[in-house]
């Protein structure tokens, strides 16, 4: 199950579960899309994988499959 991450690892966006601005790599690193297509050029700084659009969980399962509350930053930041 996806975690959804609530946030950009790189400018500290907010990301809700139902937003279309998210990216997600393999591994769930999550970035908003002007990051990732401005400072990242679609590739995860953390894995080197290609990111892609999160998929939107139902409003209807988020209770059951609540999106993760843990605010992810790079310390170091991202390439610019």
């Amino acid at each position: 199950m996806l975690q959804l991450r609530p946030n950009c690892e790189c400018c500290d966006k907010d990301l809700p579960p139902d937003s279309a601005q998210a990216l997600i790599c393999s591994f769930e690193c999550t970035f908003c899309q002007s990051c990732a297509e401005q400072r990242l050029h679609g590739t995860c700084p953390n894995c080197g994988g290609e990111l892609v659009r999160r998929p939107i969980r139902p409003a209807s399962k988020l209770a059951r499959y609540p999106a993760s509350t843990e605010r992810i930053v790079k310390a170091a930041g991202c390439p610019t």
